[in-house]
Formats: structure tokens, C-alpha cells, sequence
């Protein structure tokens, strides 16, 4: 009988401990929320583009630590260290690897078209420029068509009226 009795007692003595910890948790992460919010309020107003990157900066690393605590105590994996690690860091790293990669060689091949393809340039580095000798042999040819007195005069069987 005493076994048994022991035995509630450590199981009660373990469920306090986890609810310290689940309210401890909860409250860090109260506090990185709030933290978040009077950041993101408070760089609204900021007019300096380096001050606001350091803070979205900033925002990023709590919203990264937030993930991890919630990882950790809610899924249950704090104690499975080698797991978490499989699960979430080396799939962001990738992530984070194939982004930076696929951008640096979109813009590698970029340069390199425009740079050594004397044919091609994109559309955006082309300057249009309004051809005056082609408007001026367009407006030549409607002179020659036209008859004294506004009427058309009629031409070759293969081309159109003007």
C-alpha cells in the first residue's frame, strides 16, 4: 500500500513541476509578445531605414526564440535535443541556403546576358527612340495618294485604298 501511496505523491510532485514550467513558458512568451508589439508600434514612426532594419532585426530574433519555446514545451521535443535539431534547424538552413543561392545566380545570369550577348538586352535598359526618318516617309507616302481635292486615288489591285 505504501508503494502505491509514494507513487501518487511523485506523480503529483511531477505534475506541479510541469505546470511551473507550462506557466513559466507561457508568461516568457506573454513578455517576447509584448515586446514584439511595442517594437513594431514603435518603429512605425521612425523615419531612419537603418534604425528600422536593426528593429525588424530585432522582431525576428524574438519571433525566432518564440518558435523554439513552443517547439520545445507545447510539441514536447525540449527533451529530444538531436531531433529538433533534424526537424526544424537543417530544414531552415536549407531553406535559407536555396533562397540566397537561387537569387545570387538569377542575378548572376542577368548580368552576364546583358554583359556579353551584344544581341540582348532586357527591355528596361533600352532606350526608345522615335525614328523621325521613318515618320517622315510615312507622311510623304499619304501626300503621294492623296488627289487634289481630299479623294483617294486608286491603287494597284494587290494594295489597299488610303
Amino acid at each position: 500500500m505504501s508503494h502505491s501511496h509514494k507513487a501518487d505523491a511523485n506523480h503529483e510532485a511531477n505534475n506541479a513541476a510541469a505546470m511551473a514550467e507550462i506557466k513559466k513558458v507561457t508568461i516568457l512568451l506573454s513578455v517576447l509578445t509584448v515586446i514584439e508589439l511595442i517594437l513594431g508600434f514603435w518603429m512605425i514612426g521612425i523615419s531612419s531605414a537603418a534604425l528600422r532594419l536593426a528593429i525588424k532585426g530585432v522582431i525576428i530574433i524574438l519571433m525566432m526564440s518564440k518558435a523554439f519555446y513552443i517547439v520545445a514545451y507545447f510539441m514536447h521535443l525540449k527533451h529530444e535535443v538531436k531531433n529538433m535539431i533534424m526537424t526544424i534547424i537543417v530544414p531552415l538552413s536549407l531553406f535559407v541556403w536555396f533562397i540566397a543561392a537561387f537569387l545570387w545566380d538569377g542575378s548572376s545570369f542577368k548580368n552576364l546576358r546583358n554583359t556579353y550577348n551584344p544581341y540582348f538586352k532586357e527591355q528596361a535598359t533600352i532606350k526608345v527612340e522615335k525614328k523621325e526618318a521613318e515618320h517622315e516617309a510615312v507622311k510623304h507616302e499619304a501626300v503621294k495618294h492623296k488627289s487634289g481635292a481630299g479623294e483617294v486615288k486608286k491603287k494597284p489591285a494587290d494594295e489597299k485604298y488610303y
